[in-house]
């Protein structure tokens, strides 16, 4: 117990740095996702097909290939990224592409009776989207986005292969030094699930009441 309350100032320092990564990923995968997403459902084809093989295929590769693409092949090309600005990359390209398919689903399950009301009372194209489609969207769009939060605080242990000092490679710093495994592994399970059980406990809420 004592070699747990001895390690936690420094597990609290790699959870920062695990919130910090999570958080940067969520928030720019946002603003990239929900705009392809949109110009998904409601852009030209040209625009519409590089769009979705973009999705597939990032979305078809594991998280890791494009982490050590970015961080080791990069290079080759001439581009070297400090390995946290790496990590943040390669998992807003992955969690992005993720985001592009929330807001894909979200506006194709509305009834197309919807859009087809509006248009017979007169609203325009702006308003079409903004006061009738995106408002049912946002109902339908947050519960698989929360659970999508989940994943990527989870996800965010693999910038520790990077040398980034996270959650995770904090917790084995710690355990290389005192050779106590369980307790500190018992105490960084409490930790992640202290960050993901109110994101999953919110999005069933969310769930129920929207879905």
């Amino acid at each position: 117990m004592s070699t747990m309350f001895e390690a936690l100032p420094f597990l609290l320092g790699g959870l920062w740095t695990t919130l910090f990564v999570s958080a940067a990923v969520v928030v720019i995968s946002l603003l990239i996702g929900i705009p392809l997403g949109c110009a998904l459902v409601f852009g030209p084809a040209w625009a519409r097909l590089p769009i979705r093989l973009y999705a597939d295929f990032v979305r078809g590769v594991p998280i890791l290939v494009l982490l050590y693409f970015i961080y080791y092949g990069l290079p080759a090309l001439r581009i070297n990224l400090p390995s946290l600005l790496a990590a943040i990359v390669a998992l807003t390209a992955f969690k992005s592409a993720q985001i592009v398919e929330i807001t894909r689903g979200a506006f194709q399950a509305i009834p197309k009776g919807q859009t087809e009301a509006a248009q017979s009372i007169g609203l325009g194209l702006f308003d079409r989207f903004f006061y009738v489609l995106a408002p049912q969207a946002v109902r339908r769009f947050l519960p698989p986005f929360i659970n999508s939060m989940v994943d990527t605080v989870k996800g965010s242990s693999l910038v520790s292969l990077l040398g980034i000092v996270d959650l995770l490679l904090s917790l084995q710093q710690v355990i290389g030094r005192t050779h106590v495994a369980l307790p500190l592994y018992v105490l960084g399970a409490l930790m992640y699930f202290a960050i993901n059980f109110p994101l999953s406990a919110l999005s069933r809420r969310l769930e129920k009441r929207f879905v």
